[in-house]
């Protein structure tokens, strides 16, 4: 399994793309505005997306897919979330008023997309690939995930406060291998991280302390410009394990 990463930024600029991870060819986890990088022909092969939550970042590049590739498409593009998420989604963009209803363009029978709910544990089987979603701790309803390959896994936390559903299950995971977990904030920014339910690195190192794996762990989500700042932050406080900073075009091979 090809586990590439298309965004990983708390932001946008030059270069900067947010939270989407291409699996293979097929699956998107999340599809923020790194998936706009995709070409047209890569974009018609998306068949499925599985979301994390409904916040912009992770989902603005899901209505310029459809509309771009869906009358190429044999078949819709399904999108796996949380009910809550597949509601805001219904009634904040697909509403006709910020984008069409493309779960029924061109006809509700034969549409470009199609929501399929997902529940928090729930797990989707492709032949080999398994996707299990892992509740998360955020400002809305949210999921992580768990990708296995039958080989190896990696495990993504989503946007995410103290979490100790993530560590149940990365405890439990006898083929862990990577850990992609956010830190948004630095330690200054306490106070927002918390009122917005983001990690930043003495929470975060806190919540590395209840994982006794040896997975390896990379940082996703930092805002822009903090990327120095947290990183080194990060390395002072998290004393059990090394973690690594999350590159945008970066491969893990599971």
């Amino acid at each position: 399994m090809r586990f590439e990463v298309l965004g990983c930024s708390g932001g946008v600029g030059a270069n900067l793309r947010t939270t989407s991870f291409l699996i293979d060819e097929d699956i998107l986890i999340d599809a923020g505005t790194g998936a706009t990088d995709l070409s047209l022909g890569q974009m018609a092969k998306i068949d499925h997306v599985f979301l994390t939550h409904s916040h912009l970042d992770h989902v603005a590049a899901i209505p310029l897919i459809v509309d771009t590739v869906g009358s190429v498409r044999k078949k819709p593009l399904v999108v796996h979330a949380l009910d809550a998420t597949i509601r805001t989604l219904k009634d904040h963009i697909f509403n006709w008023r910020i984008w069409p209803d493309f779960t029924r363009i061109p006809t509700v029978e034969q549409p470009y997309l199609k929501f399929e709910p997902m529940m928090v544990g729930a797990t989707v089987v492709f032949g080999d690939r398994t996707i299990q979603s892992i509740a998360s701790n955020h400002v809305v309803p949210s999921v992580g995930y768990r990708v296995d390959s039958g080989i190896s896994s990696l495990i993504f936390s989503g946007d995410t406060s103290a979490n100790d559903a993530l560590w149940d299950v990365a405890n439990h995971c006898e083929n862990l291998r990577y850990i992609v977990i956010e830190t948004a904030f630095a330690n200054r920014d306490h106070a927002v991280a918390d009122a917005s339910k983001h990690l930043y690195p003495s929470r975060l190192a806190a919540e590395l302390r209840k994982f006794g794996g040896d997975a390896e762990i990379y940082i996703t989500h930092m805002k822009p410009g903090e990327e120095g700042a947290i990183m080194a932050e990060i390395g002072a406080a998290v004393l059990n394990a090394k973690p690594k900073r999350l590159l945008q075009g970066q491969i893990f091979e599971l």
